[in-house]
This record gives structure tokens, sequence and C-alpha cells, in this order.
């Protein structure tokens, strides 16, 4: 008696995933090429189509639909930068308004040196060499690769903007975009929304196979000394003890520096150094900084700094460098 019950409840449950599934596709790229494609993104959310549901992969795409695409789907953000005050839109463009939904997008691409010009306008129309320009400008920051030293002629080439060739060779090499059968690429020509999509596909794609293929990077041995540029300073307090200062540059006023141990070896006395991170709820001044430190060490030991990480073998910046200076 229980089974016919848990069968409908099955049966529903199908019924619901189905019309989920329908609903979620767009309702106009079935019969487009690049469909599974634009599909794709639409999944994974980088794309979304209109109050109706289509996505309009013929229409032209506007400047601040190419960026935002761009933006999201390369996964391009501020993790990494810190502000002294948050950036507006307005800041670096004329006609970009502060409180729209592709404001954000703008204002990332300007840091990304995305070549977005400076009068741009959200509703202008984005040529194909403009967004290849972008676009591999966009890659150019989140993968390293190698590229065939070969140029693939076009059949419109004088038709390039000079500016936008080397991104738009690149972006053919890579088979993210292809040429006609009359090896023409049209660059001043309005990208449709459906082809734009498929080359981010594709870019992104590009990316995840680089970063595949990148050699392990291999980190450098722990140090005790995690500063290039660290010197010594020793003044003399007395007979018996001298006074030792370590200064170093540091990115901006959030880090700083800190003595965490002193070895003694023979009738030198080497200084392990830390340096301390910023706090993760401050802004601070993008501004180099240079910070101190000070401890007390015996006169009959020689201060010395250890060698950084990063310091080349035999150079004069390890412990038998000459960074030390006396002050009497």
């Amino acid at each position: 008696m229980k089974k016919k019950p848990l069968l409908l409840t099955l049966i529903l449950t199908m019924m619901m995933l189905t019309i989920g599934q329908s609903a979620w596709a767009f309702n106009d790229v079935k019969s487009d090429p690049n469909a599974k494609k634009i599909e794709a993104l639409q999944q994974q959310g980088i794309i979304s189509g209109d109050k109706d549901g289509n996505f309009r992969p013929q229409g032209k795409l506007t400047y601040a639909e190419g960026i935002s695409m761009i933006v999201k789907g390369l996964e391009l953000n501020f993790d990494h930068i810190r502000f002294i005050k948050q950036p507006l839109a307005a800041d670096y463009y004329t006609n970009i308004k502060d409180d729209k939904w592709y404001s954000q997008a703008f204002i990332i691409a300007h840091f990304y040196d995305l070549g977005v010009a400076k009068d741009v306008k959200a509703n202008d129309v984005m040529t194909r060499e403009q967004f290849a320009q972008h676009l591999f400008k966009a890659i150019d920051h989140k993968v390293t690769y190698a590229m065939i030293e070969m140029y693939v002629v076009l059949n419109d080439e004088a038709d390039v903007n000079p500016d936008f060739m080397g991104n738009v060779q690149k972006l053919l090499l890579s088979k993210i975009a292809t040429l006609d059968a009359k090896q023409n690429f049209y660059p001043t020509a309005s990208i449709k929304r459906g082809d734009a999509a498929a080359w981010l596909h594709d870019g992104i794609a590009f990316v995840k196979e680089m970063k595949e293929n990148e050699a392990p990077v291999t980190q450098p041995e722990p140090s005790d000394n995690p500063f290039t540029d660290a010197r010594l300073t020793v003044t003399a307090v007395n007979a018996e003890v001298n006074k030792v200062t370590v200064t170093a540059t540091v990115p901006h006023p959030g880090y700083g520096i800190q003595i965490t141990g002193i070895t003694f070896n023979g009738d030198q006395a080497t200084l392990k150094l830390e340096r301390t991170e910023p706090k993760p709820d401050q802004m601070y001044p993008q501004v180099i900084t240079e910070v101190k430190v000070t401890t007390y060490v015996d006169a009959k030991f020689k201060p010395v700094l250890p060698a950084p990480a990063n310091a080349v073998p035999g150079s004069s910046t390890g412990a038998a460098a000459s960074n030390t200076s006396v002050a009497s």
C-alpha cells in the first residue's frame, strides 16, 4: 500500500526537475551554433538573459555587458588591493555612473588595465576587435603561457586597429576565435552576444589548460630574514652593551618588523627577523614605508643578519654582509 505514494512522489520530483531544467535554459539559443557554450556560462552564473528568458545571441553586445562578462568570467577582483578610499567609476571614466549594475566591473577593468577608453559609454556597442583586446588583456592577468611564433594572415588586416593586432593574433593562435572561409576577422563589426559568450567560454578553458600545464612553483626555503634590504645600525650604549637597530622597507605602513630571536656563534650574534602582517580589517595608504626595530646586544658580539630567502649565494646580503653601520 505504501509503494504507490512513494512512486507518485518520485514521478512528481522528476517532473519538477525537468521543468526546472527547461526553465533554466535560455529560450532562444537552441538553434545557435554556440548554444552549448552559452548555456555552460549560464549554468556557471556568468551570463543571464532578459526577463523573458532570452539571451539574444544574435544581438549586439554593449560595453556594459561585455566588460561585466569578462570580469566575472575570468574572476577579476580587488582581493589583493587595499584602498585608502572606496574607488568610484567616475574617478576613471567620464560617462560611467557609480550606481549601476555594471559600475564595479568597469572599476575592476581599470585596475587590471583592460584597455577600456576613459570616455566609453555603457551602451556603446563593442566591436569584435575591442572584445578581443579586452578579453586577452584579462587572460594575460590570469596565466603565463608560451605562444608559438606564428602570424595569422587576415584578409581584412588593414581594418584592424594596430594597437589591437597583438591580442587579435593571440586570440586566433589560441583557437579562441577563428576566421571565416575567406580569412576575414571583421574587426570593426559589432560582436554578437553569442560569439562573445563563445570566446569567453573558450578563453576560460584556455586559462584552465595553461594553468594545468604550468610547471610547479618551487617554494624557497624558509629564511630567518624575510627582507631583501634589511640593514643594521649599531650604537654603543656603554662599554658593555650596544644598541642594534634594524631598518627595512615594506609595501605600506600596515606591515611591521620584529626580532624573534638571536643566535650566538663565535663572536657573531645573528638576529632572526619576522615581518608582521597588516590587520585584515584596516585600510592603509599604498605608500612604501621604512620600518625599524631595536634590540640590545653584548658589545663583545658583532650583530649580523641572516641572508634573506631570495638572496643570491655569495652576494653581500648574508651574515657576513657589510650591512652594518656603527654610530658613535
